[in-house]
């Protein structure tokens, strides 16, 4: 590649990274006169891309926003890193599988020959876990609306399916609206749901986007409330859970293992490990029901002893019964 054009695409890709950039500090970075970045500037002005001059002791410059699409550049890891973007899109739930595919042919068609023989080599297959269900995808119109509605805090009114046929029959005339404060869009589990504000039901609430139908216009502004615990994650992750709190679960308990707490600590993802000596750990860890809970610590080849609460420990009575007549039952 001639020096000017790649001293050009280094350009490009500098501007790409952040707002505004002074002109020195491009000067700098290409090493590069002042005077040879402005002429690069002009270029790829000529080229098609709105570059912004911006004004000021350290007057600089700024890729705009144009109203059309100028030729893309891009180095070889950026171009690979969007190849194997486009090959996963199929695991993000969106939808775009067939515009992807169209996407990643478009951008092979103008690679160089050493880019597209790394991309022809590197072909990515997205493979769901045995025994779950394919999730249903995401309207990518009905994303854009919502993503639209949460970066502009505007109350988003839609329509959302019943999840169940004897839900949608008991009103023929369906449910009225959700009235909603958009938060968060966000992903989990191949999914993409809508954390939001339900004004009617005055509570947080969590939305399937694939059973969200938006209807326009979008409501007013409004001033984003702060979400419990401050942290979309934690927040998430806990209503998974099916808590109101971060991080806990219907049914908490502890246990100490005869276990070193590095080898409990990489088995363990939800739970607070505790070393109590070089060979023995505390384990604080909640589930679903008491029976789960002790079951989910039982898979630990070591001795076991309950803490508390009582729950767990008649649980693991529970499961020593269960177990022992699995053992001396016969086959019928």
């Amino acid at each position: 590649m001639p020096k000017t054009s790649a001293r050009l695409l280094a350009l490009l890709s500098l501007l790409q990274t952040r707002r505004d950039w002074p002109g020195q500090e491009l000067a700098e970075r290409l090493e590069v006169s002042p005077r040879t970045v402005r002429r690069d500037v002009d270029r790829l002005r000529e080229l098609g891309y709105p570059i912004v001059t911006t004004k000021g002791p350290d007057g600089g410059y700024r890729l705009g926003a144009g109203t059309e699409l100028p030729p893309l550049l891009f180095d070889d890891d950026q171009a690979v890193a969007i190849a194997v973007a486009l090959q996963t899109a199929a695991a993000t739930g969106a939808g775009i599988e067939e515009a992807a595919t169209r996407a990643l042919s478009t951008v092979r068609q103008v690679m160089p020959a050493r880019l597209r023989h790394r991309i022809d080599s590197l072909q990515v297959t997205a493979v769901e876990r045995r025994g779950t269900r394919p999730n249903p995808q995401a309207d990518p119109q009905v994303l854009v609306a919502v993503s639209a509605a949460v970066r502009a805090r505007e109350v988003l009114r839609f329509d959302y399916t019943s999840v169940s046929p004897a839900e949608a029959d008991a009103d023929p005339a369906g449910p009225p609206p959700r009235r909603v404060q958009p938060h968060h869009l966000i992903t989990w589990g191949g999914r993409w749901y809508l954390v939001a504000w339900d004004l009617d039901q005055d509570d947080w609430r969590t939305f399937r986007a694939d059973r969200i139908t938006p209807r326009t216009p979008t409501g007013p502004r409004f001033t984003p409330r702060a979400l419990p615990g401050g942290d979309v994650v934690a927040f998430v992750t806990a209503r998974f859970h099916g808590s109101d709190g971060p991080g806990d679960w219907p049914c908490r308990g502890e246990v100490v293992l005869d276990l070193p707490a590095h080898v409990v600590s990489s088995y363990t993802r939800d739970g607070v490990v505790e070393e109590l000596g070089p060979d023995r750990c505390r384990l604080v860890m909640g589930a679903w029901s008491w029976p789960a809970l002790a079951a989910t610590i039982g898979r630990f080849d070591a001795d076991i002893q309950v803490v508390g609460p009582t729950e767990l420990k008649d649980a693991f009575a529970y499961l020593a019964r269960r177990f022992a007549d699995a053992a001396t039952d016969e086959p019928g």
